[in-house]
């Protein structure tokens, strides 16, 4: 399947990923593969950066809504870097930090919101091997941030 059909089928807009945030740069290709930056979450309607803590001020429905954006911003990434998403042949691995309060154990299903977007998209390739763990804090107290290793053709 073609993925940009697949993302249009799907009403998928993919969101800019701007210039990264400090000194490094969005993804780095070694052979063939392809290792994305950590990247947090955006809100869809403008507003500013998702902050807080999962567990506390933020709840587990809205950090998924939060990973499944910085999934968005992942595909985007390898997008700018690739030219074409048809040349991803697997998501290898998935890390998802999540910004939660001390006694939070439910990492997993915050980090879904990506993993689940990663197979919306690229279908069996999008099945990935991953780790969601909770943070004491993100940076700018974002409340997740994803990064991935992608193998390409």
């Amino acid at each position: 399947m073609k993925i940009e059909a697949r993302l249009k089928e799907l009403g998928i807009t993919l969101p800019d990923p701007g210039p990264p945030m400090g000194s490094y740069v969005h993804a780095v290709q070694t052979g063939n593969l392809v290792y994305l930056a950590g990247k947090g979450p955006f809100d869809p309607k403008g507003g500013p950066m998702p902050s807080g803590k999962v567990g506390g001020n933020v709840t587990i429905e809205k950090a998924y809504q939060d990973a499944r954006t910085v999934g968005l911003t992942l595909i985007s990434v390898l997008k700018n870097h690739l030219g074409d998403l048809d040349r991803v042949s697997r998501v290898v691995k998935v890390l998802g930090m999540v910004n939660a309060v001390p006694d939070f154990g439910e990492q997993p299903k915050v980090i879904n919101g990506c993993s689940d977007l990663f197979v919306e998209v690229f279908g069996d390739k999008g099945r990935h091997a991953r780790s969601a763990v909770g943070m004491g804090s993100l940076p700018m107290n974002i409340t997740v941030e994803i990064e991935a290793i992608v193998e390409v053709s």
